[in-house]
């Protein structure tokens, strides 16, 4: 029962948010179209199973104008289930569909809002968090409105035919094993006994699937994940001649998918085997136990042929889990997946680095900050440090000291550590770091990113783009494509200083921004840096002695192995 409850408070807390949102109108609407159509097709069976008594009592009675008026009375109960076969195939899909684009904005807001995406990936809370999203949404949709209707309609179509079972089968006496008993409605009871039996020991089989299939969506995951990797590194692995090592290392992930499969697969065996004899045996039973009745003149043909169409309609509702306990496992996994996706994008973890714009304020600057590692592992201690408008500062130290965790903290997306980091209101501050991110699309909007209200003029992205020595790409403005497979490691650096000449920022940070420039064209870009941007206060992280001549003040964090980093002032 404490499974049943888990598993039922799990699902409430994904499911019931949509139907009290604000497509809560349609989306109910939709939801009672569809329990309106399933219980209408219980109905239809119900008539159909009374349509069958009386089609093979006319057959048994040689009657000939009662076959044919029950020929024209199929004709439209099969036309009414056509009808309502469609409008199922139309109302209930729709329903999901929409569903999943509610879900799926909602997740991408907790995800991308916060910068969930961030703490996910620098504390590995959560694995591949894109095939929750992409997937796992659609699952939660199809699987619930599979169960949820197949559930309503197992429970309408029990208490339709148990009725007509209860009904049609009479009494059994018990006479022939020395008991003076009659049981009613036998036929009712050697259902549901044959029924819940089965359920019970299909749980017993298949049980093992739930874990199984939440391992399988994960290593499924993995594998994949594993492939882009390759997609998106194609170069670096080609150069390396690092095929060997990656064919090793996707054969390891793949191997984990197969052997999960194989124990997915083994279980399945096993419960597809018990359900296909539970449903064989299923069939002929209820002709077993009305035979003696027929043969005995107690019943008609028909009475006998409803009595099974009957039967068969309840066993089958009531063996809705044992057909459907697949689809539950993976419902189960489904749910555990974006609960854990939902629990680690909800966690916000309150950081102890205070970012607050403040009036008033003429410089960038940290004061009080300690910075430290998710291990916990000190980078950082009890550092004020101030970034002036109008100073350009260069910082450098041995790689692994935290310069680029000092930019990530001032840039407010840090939470490990404490501290304030103050910047002056309404300040324009711009980070470009070492690998810069270019979105796919126009390369225009490559260049405007991430402002996404820029007024900034073609011409005026041709001239940023001309300074930041990438005017051969003038003529491509408008080409939409994925700028990062296409340009070089120099080239997205050079896109990354158009962006910033277009942008026109009050703070520049710099993080080893020009590493993969020669001396010549990071001089040029620095160079076109401070004509155009003469406003601008730059901070840059970098190594060059070439960068030394751009910057007015020069810091540099020292650390030594087992103590803690500190900035110390070098002569410029």
């Amino acid at each position: 029962m404490k499974r049943v409850g888990s598993f039922l408070g799990d699902w409430w807390r994904l499911v019931v948010p949509y139907f009290k949102s604000e497509e809560r109108a349609i989306a109910l609407a939709l939801l009672a179209g569809a329990v309106a159509l399933t219980l209408g097709a219980v109905f239809l069976e119900v008539l159909f199973n009374a349509w069958s008594r009386r089609f093979y009592d006319s057959l048994q009675n040689k009657d000939e104008a009662a076959f044919w008026t029950e020929m024209l009375t199929f004709a439209w109960i099969a036309a009414l289930m056509i009808a309502a076969f469609v409008a199922r195939a139309i109302v209930s899909p729709y329903l999901r569909l929409r569903w999943r684009r509610w879900l799926t904005r909602r997740f991408l807001a907790h995800w991308l809002d916060g910068r969930g995406y961030y703490r996910i990936e620098l504390q590995r809370t959560v694995d591949n968090a894109d095939q929750r999203i992409a997937e796992d949404l659609r699952f939660l949709g199809e699987y619930t409105m599979q169960l949820f209707l197949g559930f309503l309609g197992a429970v309408a179509t029990l208490v339709s035919f148990l009725f007509i079972l209860w009904t049609l089968s009479g009494p059994l006496s018990l006479a022939v094993i020395g008991l003076d008993v009659n049981v009613p409605g036998y036929m009712a009871w050697a259902c549901l006994i044959y029924a819940l039996g089965g359920t019970y020991l299909a749980n017993l089989v298949g049980r093992r699937l739930i874990p199984l299939n939440f391992q399988k969506q994960r290593f499924e995951a993995n594998f994949r994940f594993s492939l882009v990797r390759v997609r998106e590194n194609a170069e670096g692995i080609a150069l390396y001649r690092g095929e060997e090592d990656e064919a090793e290392a996707l054969n390891a992930r793949f191997a984990d998918v197969f052997a999960n499969g194989w124990r997915v697969l083994f279980t399945q065996v096993q419960l597809a085997f018990y359900q296909s004899g539970y449903a064989q045996l299923a069939i002929i039973f209820p002709y077993l136990v009305t035979a003696p009745r027929f043969f005995a003149g107690a019943i008609t043909l028909g009475v006998m042929t409803q009595t099974a169409s009957a039967f068969g309609q309840v066993q089958n509702a009531l063996s809705f889990f044992i057909d459907n306990y697949t689809v539950l496992a993976e419902l189960r996994a489904v749910m555990d997946r974006l609960i854990g996706l939902q629990a680690a994008t909800d966690h916000k973890p309150e950081s102890a680095i205070e970012v607050a714009p403040q009036a008033g304020r003429s410089d960038v600057g940290v004061e009080g900050l300690t910075l430290a590692l998710p291990n916990g592992q000190t980078l950082l201690a009890d550092t004020t440090l101030a970034f002036p408008r109008g100073r350009s500062t260069l910082i450098s130290g041995a790689s692994g000291s935290g310069k680029s965790t000092l930019f990530r903290a001032v840039a407010g997306i840090w939470p490990f550590g404490s501290g304030h980091v103050h910047v002056p209101a309404g300040a324009r501050v711009l980070f470009l770091p070492q690998k810069p991110y270019i979105p796919i699309g126009s390369l225009r909007d490559a260049v405007k990113y991430p402002d996404e209200h820029s007024t900034a003029s073609d011409d005026q992205i041709v001239e940023a783009l001309t300074a930041a020595q990438l005017g051969h790409l003038a003529g491509r403005l408008h080409e939409e494509t994925h700028w990062t497979n296409i340009l070089s490691g120099g080239e997205q650096q050079r896109l990354a200083i158009a962006r910033a000449l277009v942008f026109k920022p009050d703070w520049l940070f710099l993080d080893e921004a020009t590493a993969s420039l020669d001396d010549a064209a990071e001089a040029a870009v620095y160079g076109a840096l401070k004509e155009r941007l003469p406003a601008t206060t730059l901070v840059s992280i970098g190594h060059r002695p070439s960068l030394r001549k751009w910057h007015d003040h020069r810091l540099e964090l020292q650390r030594t192995p087992g103590q803690v980093g500190q900035l110390v002032e070098v002569a410029a």
